[in-house]
């Protein structure tokens, strides 16, 4: 039934589950229409009654639920009032849901520079007078700490989503694919973010089903466009009354199908397909020896996967580690890709405080350049982490380095000691040799000893405006990081250095320089790096950076 067919006084029935997986309806009184609340959009105000609603009004996990009027479907109970009195609540037109299904695509989304931008990217919850609200998606955990929930809280909220940890039953979905016929309009469904050993889902109801098409919530779940989200079957187990928003508390079942649409009027997808979903192990262990094993699968997404894989390692480290106190994690691993060398992950991470945090942004970062360079020939195809932990604070600061003469000449080698310094007075003394080579210019030559972090901020600097051409370039970026748990010794030049398609030429000559200056995809940095070593840390931390010069003379 059209909207503009729509009048107040009508009376309708809505369809739910309240326990269990039977679908139950609901009386609905239709109040009035809201036009022109969106672009285009308008939007039914009912008011509820029957079962348990004057009690728990209007619910999250309630979002999709169909309604009828004369057997015609109107569309999706989609908003409500938070605090409100009365079960009273707004439907989305089932015509502005409909068109969801034949949206162009696939598409790859826009890059996203860092979770600020996205976060102010992404549109909050709708809002009429500052009052009714798009209602929020119940967003179920499995296997975290109550600590990554409340860490990582703000910025799911922020797209909509209500975190309840213990509201869902988690993580055992059933991998088989379930029977098309098991569902129906008013079936609770849960959408899969994360499945296996650590669990995200988000819940909502079914609104209709045409053939295999399945259109749910009334809308956005996440605003991602194109998509490929699992979703299964899910069982209400009880409903939780509350003073501002009541929720369904439910437990997924068997795999339904994939959602490929999710746009502001409602997700939609497809029965009976199986998501393409990056498999992760995370191995947890105290000094070599194995705590725990994490096996999950994920969804591919360009923001959410990173988020995601940060959130897991987040709780496998919160969930064996103390709180506070000195203490060391190390990170090994390797982003596997199809067809591509793997790239390989390394790091260690010391301190007293934060450490689950910091171990898990060496996998969260590295996952998200290569997932937000818009390059679709790279495929990843599994992530593996091993952590390992230490009660040791295992840290060097660089205290200073030291050359062995001031004055040089082509051809002669001098020696560049780094003196490390560590707790209790431990220090470490690691020396190069340089030999100058034959025909060098007269001049000053530096030598900067810095830690992973700021050698790689260096490169980083050195090509900014050089943005990847390829995936190529894009894999060697992440090949080139530098470990954190080395020193890098840096020898360098004041000299003018030009950076062509990812690659540095150091001090070319002047007819090569003209010729760079008007080149467009050409940077041209400060200083000319002659050499570089690296200087191992001993599985230590290293930090900090210090420089030193010599004179050539020829």
């Amino acid at each position: 039934m059209p909207v503009s067919q729509i009048k107040a006084g009508m009376h309708g029935i809505g369809k739910t589950v309240f326990l269990g997986d039977k679908v139950e309806d609901f009386d609905v009184e239709i109040l009035g229409v809201l036009e022109n609340v969106g672009p285009r959009e308008s939007l039914i105000i009912v008011k509820l009654s029957g079962g348990p609603l004057q009690h728990t009004g209007v619910m999250q996990g309630m979002s999709g639920s169909p309604v009828y009027i004369d057997g015609k479907l109107i569309g999706a109970l989609a908003f409500a009032f938070p605090f409100a009195k009365d079960p009273i609540g707004a439907v989305r037109p089932i015509e502005e849901m409909l068109p969801v299904s034949n949206e162009i695509g696939p598409v790859r989304r826009a890059a996203i520079p860092n979770e600020r931008d996205l976060l102010a990217a992404i549109s909050k919850p709708e809002a009429i007078n500052g009052q009714m609200l798009q209602i929020a998606t119940p967003l179920s955990f499995g296997g975290f700490t109550s600590a990554t929930i409340e860490h990582f809280s703000p910025q799911l909220k922020s797209l909509g989503l209500e975190p309840r940890q213990g509201a869902g039953m988690g993580g055992r979905v059933d991998d088989r694919m379930g029977s098309p016929s098991d569902l129906h309009p008013g079936s609770m469904i849960s959408v899969e973010l994360m499945t296996g050993d650590l669990a995200v889902g988000a819940d909502g109801t079914v609104t209709h089903i045409d053939g295999n098409q399945v259109y749910a919530f009334g809308h956005r779940f996440m605003d991602l466009g194109p998509t490929g989200l699992p979703f299964t079957r899910s069982e209400v187990l009880a409903l939780l009354p509350n003073v501002n928003t009541s929720f369904k508390i439910s437990a997924p079942h068997e795999l339904m199908g994939v959602i490929s649409q999710d746009r502001n009027t409602a997700i939609a997808g497809t029965l009976g397909k199986r998501a393409d979903l990056l498999p992760v192990e995370i191995t947890m262990a105290r000094a070599g020896r194995n705590f725990d094993t994490y096996h999950i699968n994920m969804i591919h997404d360009r923001y959410l996967s990173p988020v995601l894989l940060q959130m897991a390692v987040f709780s496998a480290v919160d969930a064996t580690e103390r709180a506070a106190g000195e203490s060391s994690i190390s990170v090994k691993g390797e982003i596997e890709l199809d067809g591509r060398p793997s790239v390989p992950l390394s790091a260690i991470y010391a301190g007293e405080a934060n450490l689950p945090l910091q171990a898990s942004l060496a996998g969260a970062l590295p996952l998200a350049y290569l997932m937000q360079g818009a390059f679709s020939d790279v495929r990843i195809k599994k992530i593996n982490l091993q952590l390992n932990s230490t009660d040791a604070h295992k840290q060097l600061q660089i205290e200073d380095v030291t050359t062995s003469r001031k004055d040089v000449r082509p051809g002669e080698t001098i020696e560049i000691s780094t003196r490390l310094v560590g707790e209790n007075g431990f220090e470490v003394l690691k020396t190069v040799k340089y030999e100058v080579p034959i025909g060098a210019s007269s001049g000053t030559l530096f030598f900067s000893v810095s830690d992973g972090s700021q050698t790689s901020l260096l490169d980083l600097r050195s090509t900014y405006g050089s943005v990847p051409r390829n995936s190529e370039q894009l894999i060697d970026a992440l090949h080139n990081l530098r470990a954190n748990d080395k020193a890098y010794l840096r020898v360098w030049r004041a000299e003018p250095s030009y950076v062509l398609s990812g690659e540095e030429i150091p001090d070319p000559p002047p007819s090569l320089a003209m010729i760079l200056n008007s080149a467009v995809p050409t940077t041209a940095v400060r200083n000319a790096k002659v050499a570089e070593y690296v200087i191992d840390g001993g599985g230590n931390v290293v930090t900090g950076s210090k420089t030193v010069q010599v004179e050539v003379h020829s």
